[in-house]
């Protein structure tokens, strides 16, 4: 699962292979042991959890990179 960003102790990994497990577009979001996967179109949690505050920027940080993610996302289901 490749890491496609970090940021304030959070790493950001797109795995697209699971996509039978979640059926959407998602990002898992991973700090301090703690994982939590993330839809991309709307940035609903799917499953586990983050505290409160990496919660937040998660969000923020998926509407930000929106468009790009769902681009991304594309482009691996097509390789």
């Amino acid at each position: 699962m490749p890491t496609i960003s970090m940021f304030y102790g959070i790493l950001i990994r797109m795995f697209f292979r699971d996509i039978e497990k979640h059926h959407l577009p998602h990002v898992h979001a991973e700090y301090q042991g703690k994982v939590a996967v993330y839809s991309i179109p709307d940035g609903t949690v799917l499953a586990g959890d983050l505290p409160s505050n990496k919660h937040k920027l998660v969000v923020a940080w998926i509407e930000i990179h929106q468009e790009d993610l769902l681009a991304d996302w594309d482009l691996a289901l097509k390789w």
